[in-house]
């Protein structure tokens, strides 16, 4: 039986949670809490100060930062980027700046008459500090913090009634109109300047008295997904998420996505979009990576999960008195959704991060290479992602999947790897080691790590009645960087001002051809008994899938064929893959091809001339002699100018002649 929504029960289904324990700010004599999205900052305002939390910081062991701001109200506060200025904005008419080194300050008021103060944000664009967005338009504000004082850069003139900005994307909407569907959007950024965007309008369901809905606000919500820039625009009265895309001269609408409740918030989490179902208490998980608009996995309520070391007691007894308090109130209406994974509740001073279960996403289909697809573009938890692609990768073997399963898998772990190797996330140094006693992988992720046990792959793998596809198989040109995709005619992608962090903590996800050999092939071998051919077979489909990427392999993949092949006496294919280059010349492999020739001489003949063509004389001559063919070493040996192997032979040192 599985337990009710929040609960933290281990045997409860949900393909996201909230972290516990939470970030507390739940200080007395405080006056609610906020969100300075531009410093991750969570402030709290008492009677004349405001006390300030970093987000990540653990706040148990770090009390909060605290800075006079003086009596008076404090509608929002934002801290400046270079955290040496605070701007509090005391009403509807008047903001008031604060300089944190001289105390100084001095305010900036509007015409109380003909126009309100809606907010303002910090900016690093290089030609303004302020932007100040009053219901007249909007200000370019230059701070001055020696004078003590504000300078207009530039202003635009607009009826605004409200807006939307996220420093994520350093995007501002500005909605006008009677219906606020008109919107004007601007970037801020320090590479790009400026950039106004053209003015589009949202689409809204006309109701079915004819009269004319008003969009809120809380319905239009601001994303950045793989550096791309998206704006979701919920439609109460058409009951689905409308999705648009921002370029640099257009704003394109991707289509729409289904909604189940009358109040819906959106998170970003790890380049997924979550799509808050708040009346029916659940979420649904989108991946735009193909612009693919189907859900990832099926409703499913938030999950309350602890997190604590073993050696943390009183943490674990913390987090399980919380888990216990909030059994039930999943979704209460004190929550307020934050800017891109964070959720505060306002009534109890605390503050939450959503994560992603990437297993039990795995674990939800049975396509086992859209699920590698889906992890391969994860960033979160690099090592326990490839542990898991690797541990899913060995169970598909295991289990003799069709081999057209298998190729489509091995295609999508060769081209990220690829794309990874392209996009500068992994150095190009560790694509072949060569080193066959090397047992530490190549990219953040350690042996133990990588040998995850099958029974959770198999979790993955063997469930049949999957939930919803993850998406069907890509081809190798569906899975470029999206930094280098390619963008419609005439127009250029609006991208996030911040940099993508293609790979996290110093790792990747990307599995490199000699992890595939040491942490896949050769563990299977050991598992797999009777007819190798099988796994030959996989190994082939590996090698067409890192022909195709033009990836150098370790010669230690070459040699576990030959050895399989010659196990099962299948020297003819030996002889045909390295005719077809499909086996490619080395030096590992050469010497191996002699030793398997001693029962064929065919075999044996294409290795020596593999030693030829690698211009490997001094092994050639070697093998030659080892032979017992004498002359032709000798004759080979006086060509190519090779004496020191013929000079060791006493049987024809006499014969050498310089």
């Amino acid at each position: 039986m599985q337990t009710r929504a929040g609960s933290s029960g281990s045997d409860a289904l949900s393909h996201a949670y909230i972290q516990s324990p939470p970030i507390r700010c739940n200080i007395p004599e405080t006056k609610g809490l906020l969100y300075d999205d531009g410093n991750k900052l969570l402030l709290s305002p008492t009677a004349d100060r405001v006390l300030s939390w970093k987000v990540g910081a653990p706040t148990e062991h770090n009390p909060p930062n605290s800075d006079l701001i003086g009596e008076g109200p404090a509608l929002s506060i934002r801290y400046s980027l270079d955290q040496k200025a605070i701007a509090i904005q005391r009403s509807n008419h008047e903001v008031e700046f604060r300089n944190r080194e001289t105390g100084l300050t001095f305010s900036r008021k509007c015409k109380q008459d003909s126009e309100r103060i809606l907010g303002l944000f910090w900016t690093d664009c290089p030609t303004c500090d302020i932007i100040l967005i009053k219901t007249s338009g909007i200000e370019m504000l230059l701070y001055d913090p020696e004078q003590n004082s504000l300078h207009i850069m530039e202003t635009k003139k607009l009826n605004v009634v409200w807006y939307v900005y996220t420093h994520e994307s350093r995007m501002l909407l500005l909605a006008s109109g009677m219906q606020c569907t008109v919107f004007s959007g601007y970037q801020f950024s320090a590479a790009a300047g400026i950039v106004r965007l053209p003015k589009f309008e949202m689409s809204m369901t006309k109701s079915e008295a004819n009269s004319k809905p008003v969009l809120s606000s809380d319905d239009v919500h601001i994303v950045t997904i793989y550096g791309r820039i998206y704006c979701l625009q919920f439609d109460r009265v058409g009951m689905h998420i409308n999705v648009y895309r921002f370029y640099r001269d257009a704003v394109v609408e991707q289509g729409s996505i289904p909604a189940y409740s009358s109040r819906v918030a959106v998170s970003s989490v790890d380049n997924v979009i979550l799509a808050h179902q708040l009346d029916a208490k659940v979420v649904m998980l989108y991946d735009l990576f193909l612009d693919s608009l189907s859900p990832i996995s099926a409703p499913l309520p938030l999950l309350l999960k602890g997190s604590y070391g073993t050696n943390s007691r009183s943490t674990s007894e913390e987090s399980e008195s919380i888990s216990n308090a909030y059994e039930g109130m999943i979704y209460v209406d004190s929550w307020n959704f934050l800017v891109p994974d964070l959720i505060c509740d306002v009534d109890n001073g605390l503050v939450w991060r959503i994560c992603l279960d990437v297993e039990a996403i795995s674990a939800s289909s049975s396509d086992v290479p859209s699920i590698l697809q889906f992890l391969q573009h994860r960033r979160s938890d690099p090592a326990m992602i490839k542990a898991l692609c690797l541990a899913i990768t060995r169970t598909l073997i295991l289990e003799k999947r069709p081999i057209s399963v298998i190729a489509q898998a091995m295609d999508v772990l060769v081209a990220s790897y690829s794309n990874s190797l392209r996009s500068g996330s992994i150095p190009s140094a560790t694509q072949n080691t060569g080193n066959r006693n090397n047992h530490a992988t190549d990219s953040g992720v350690t042996s133990e790590q990588a040998i995850v046990s099958a029974d959770r792959a198999k979790s993955v793998i063997g469930d049949s009645s999957s939930i919803v596809s993850i998406r069907s198989p890509s081809t190798s040109d569906d899975t470029v960087n999206p930094e280098e995709s390619e963008e419609p005619v005439g127009d250029r992608s609006l991208k996030s001002a911040v940099p993508q962090q293609m790979a996290s903590h110093g790792a990747s996800v990307a599995i490199s051809p000699d992890e595939m050999h040491r942490f896949v092939f050769t563990l299977v071998e050991d598992e797999m008994s009777g007819d190798p051919s099988y796994l030959v077979s996989v190994i082939v489909e590996f090698l067409r899938s890192a022909s195709r990427e033009k990836l150098k392999l370790n010669p230690d993949i070459y040699l576990m064929m030959n050895q399989l092949l010659a196990r099962s006496n299948q020297h003819a294919n030996i002889a045909l893959f390295v005719s077809n280059k499909i086996i490619e010349p080395s030096k590992e492999v050469a010497m191996q091809l002699v030793d398997l020739g001693e029962q064929n001489l065919k075999i044996r003949k294409l290795g020596l001339d593999m030693l030829r063509l690698l211009t490997l004389h001094h092994d050639y001559v070697s093998v030659l002699l080892q032979d017992g063919y004498y002359l032709e070493a000798l004759r080979y040996a006086r060509k190519n100018k090779q004496t020191t192997g013929c000079g060791k032979m006493p049987e024809v040192s006499a014969c050498i002649v310089v």
